[in-house]
Order: structure tokens, then sequence, then C-alpha cells
């Protein structure tokens, strides 16, 4: 499968903006984009004024690096987000607040969607019971998310649940730390959704 490996902070410092993607460490003052606020390369520093089309590419790359999908990927949930009712550029924020790695991350057992993406691909999360290592699934109302029995024992699970009470689950979701589950109780709103992306530009972007 393909994915980016390469630095994640030099994601962050192209658009100019915290991605959150390294977890803790985007809150010290080890961040890069805190110690070179400008973007990487030659002419990294240099002023561009962006076109239209500019903009609109930057949002669809931000919302892109911010969930780990790639561009078929993120050109196939569009699609499915176009086809259904309502709001496309909401609808397809709900989609990709639903990948399971991004639900992983919002309940607080992982402090990073990368992180959640290792943790589930290694086989520690099951869904209603039964072991899913896709980080890519898209989790329905009513469906129980937990920590595989035997990866409880280990001493990366047991931080980050230790932690999980502490972090500000959205009101979609339903987390018992101590028994290291969660449950789906309705789709995320417009106003749960606090990734920094202005979604109608992106759906300007497809439209031309």
């Amino acid at each position: 499968m393909a994915r980016y490996i390469g630095p994640s902070c030099r994601l962050c410092r192209r658009e100019g903006i915290k991605l959150y993607l390294k977890g803790d460490r985007c809150y010290t003052e080890r961040c890069a984009i805190d110690r070179r606020g400008y973007a990487p390369g030659q002419h990294g520093q240099a002023r561009r004024k962006l076109s239209e089309y500019g903009i609109q590419l930057r949002e669809k790359q931000k919302a892109k690096r911010i969930y780990g999908v790639l561009e078929r990927q993120f050109k196939r949930y569009f699609e499915i987000a176009e086809r259904k009712k309502g709001v496309t550029g909401e609808n397809l924020l709900r989609i990709l607040e639903s990948r399971l790695d991004n639900v992983v991350y919002r309940m607080g057992f992982a402090s990073s969607r990368a992180e959640a993406r290792q943790l589930i691909r290694h086989g520690h999360f099951t869904v209603n019971g039964k072991k899913v290592n896709i980080p890519s699934y898209l989790v329905r109302i009513g469906e129980v998310i937990a920590v595989k029995e035997d990866s409880r024992k280990l001493s990366r699970i047991k931080e980050l649940a230790e932690t999980a009470a502490q972090r500000n689950v959205p009101q979609w979701l339903e987390v018992n730390a101590e028994a290291m589950e969660g449950r789906v109780v309705g789709l995320p709103a417009r106003e749960d959704i606090d990734v920094p992306i202005e979604e109608h530009l992106i759906v300007e972007l497809y439209s031309k």
C-alpha cells in the first residue's frame, strides 16, 4: 500500500500551520514549525501570492495530510460525499472523521493519527469484538471499538489508556477508558470537527 514515509514536520511547514502529525511533540518547543515557520526547500522563505487555484489546492493538501490519506482514496471519498444528501464538504469531513484510525485517535487511544494507524495495522483493536487491521475502515453508529484483550497488557497501550480519560472526546463518541473501549453514538456534526479546513474550497477545486 502506498503511503507517505517522509518527515512529518516537513508537511506542517509546507502548509504553514500545525497539523499535529507527531502527537505530543507538536505541543513542545521541539515543534519544527515553531522553530522554522516557513516552507521547506531552497525557496521556502520567499513570499508568494497564491492564485485561486493554489489556495484551493493547498486546502485539499492540508486535509489529505491531516487525515493521512493519499490522492486516489481522497478523491474516492469526495465522490462518495458528492452522492450523499446534504452539503458535500461536510459529508467529506464526516467520512474522513469516520475512519477507524481517526476514531481511535479521537477516543484518546493514540497520540496521533499516524500512531493510531500503526496500532490498527498491528492488530491491537477490535470492532464489535472482531479484529480489524484496516485503518481506513469506516465505522458506523452503534459499533464498539476496543483494545484487543491480549494488547491491554502492553505498556504503551496502558499509558495511552491512562491519558484517554483526560482527552476532549467529541460528542458523537463515548469512551470508557478503564474498559479500553468506546462506542460510536452518532454522526459527527460540523461543529464537532475541529480541524482547520475550509471544506468549500475543496469542493470548488473538484468542481472545476
